[in-house]
């Protein structure tokens, strides 16, 4: 016996009809999934470090902890839907960069990773394009949704970065920094996994249009 699927619902976007598709939820459900992995990892690292302190235990788990943030992050940015395609590639090549220099900070480097990158400030130059990434959706979850938390995001974590990159904070801001940090990404993921999940996947007539209008460009 045949069976038919239910018709999917028609928009109206701003350059004309579209559909949302499972497959368009399901990449939703994926990029808040990265989000929460990151934001937990991110937690519980910074966790260890304000409460434990930089004890042998804590920089051993901070190395396993920021794959796992990476991943997260990693996943969230192949799944988020940007407009501006040279936008979402150049988040995706920055979180390459870092990454890529994590890896090899760990593999040639005799101490811990997170020990070697607060006392190698200059190691941010290649790992913290990472966080250049993460502060890319910060931004675009403000601009989009208006979430005061990412609001707060997106200018904190230059500020502690570049600030620990060229010594002009203190040990007790940059710990008060961190603990923000966290607390917000935790925040924020976690609001995230309760909005709809419609409006992530955001107006496809114009990811359409844009479309035709690379298409047209080239021909």
């Amino acid at each position: 016996m045949k069976t038919t699927s239910e018709p999917l619902e028609v928009y109206q976007g701003q350059f004309g009809q579209y559909t949302i598709t499972p497959e368009d939820l399901r990449e939703v459900k994926i990029y808040r999934a990265g989000l929460i992995l990151s934001a937990l990892s991110f937690a519980v690292g910074s966790g260890l470090i304000l409460v434990r302190g930089g004890t042998s235990l804590t920089l051993t788990l901070l190395t396993p902890l920021f794959t796992l943030f990476c991943l997260g992050l990693g996943i969230s940015l192949i799944t988020i839907h940007i407009y501006l395609i040279p936008l979402h590639r150049f988040l995706q090549v920055c979180w390459g960069i870092g990454t890529l220099s994590a890896i090899i900070l760990s593999i040639y480097c005799q101490e811990p990773l997170g020990l070697w990158v607060y006392q190698t400030p200059l190691s941010l130059l290649g790992i913290g394009f990472v966080f250049v990434a993460l502060t890319g959706i910060y931004f675009k979850e403000a601009f989009c949704f208006n979430r005061l938390e990412t609001k707060l995001l997106t200018p904190l974590v230059p500020i502690l970065l570049l600030g620990h990159l060229f010594g002009v904070l203190s040990v007790d801001i940059e710990q008060a920094l961190l603990g923000i940090w966290a607390g917000l990404f935790i925040i924020f993921a976690l609001r995230k996994a309760i909005q709809p999940l419609t409006p992530d996947i955001g107006d496809k007539s114009v990811f359409t249009y844009l479309k035709q209008q690379r298409s047209a460009s080239v021909s």
